[in-house]
């Protein structure tokens, strides 16, 4: 008894450890692979989340990345996409066009990721690269 009381902690943290491992489901998220000037960083991204989103919620150290947290006030989430993957995103909005262009290293590719939701199509990895240089145009006067 006495052991069966000592024991009881690990054999609790395993099935709990257990459970949340089993009821966690990786392939229902998306692999997105940062890939800029600093380095490159993985996180998994949930279906319907913008790409601003994978950034906050798995803390990738991207120095001033969204800053207007997604309110299309600024172009410091640009990011530029894969050919195959930017054809599968609806066309962007007016106001997306406009603060794209003021956006430095702009491409073919570019969107904002604050306005790039993750997909079925997206599945399972998409790659996404981040610009050398960003500009937070409210900062500009």
């Amino acid at each position: 008894m006495l052991l069966r009381r000592m024991l009881r902690p690990l054999f609790a943290y395993s099935h709990t450890t257990l459970k949340r491992v089993l009821s966690s489901k990786p392939s229902d998220g998306v692999k997105v692979k940062f890939i800029s000037g600093e380095g490159t960083h993985e996180a998994i991204g949930n279906i319907g989340d913008t790409i601003l989103d994978v950034v906050v919620n798995a803390d990738i150290p991207l120095d001033g990345f969204g800053a207007c947290e997604g309110t299309l006030a600024c172009c410091t989430c640009h990011v530029v996409l894969d050919k195959q993957h930017f054809d599968r995103l609806a066309p962007a909005t007016e106001e997306e066009v406009d603060m794209l262009d003021l956006a430095p290293e702009l491409t073919e590719t570019s969107r904002l990721g604050c306005q790039v939701v993750l997909s079925e199509g997206d599945k399972p990895e998409i790659s996404v690269k981040i610009p050398a240089m960003t500009r937070d145009v409210r900062l500009d006067s």
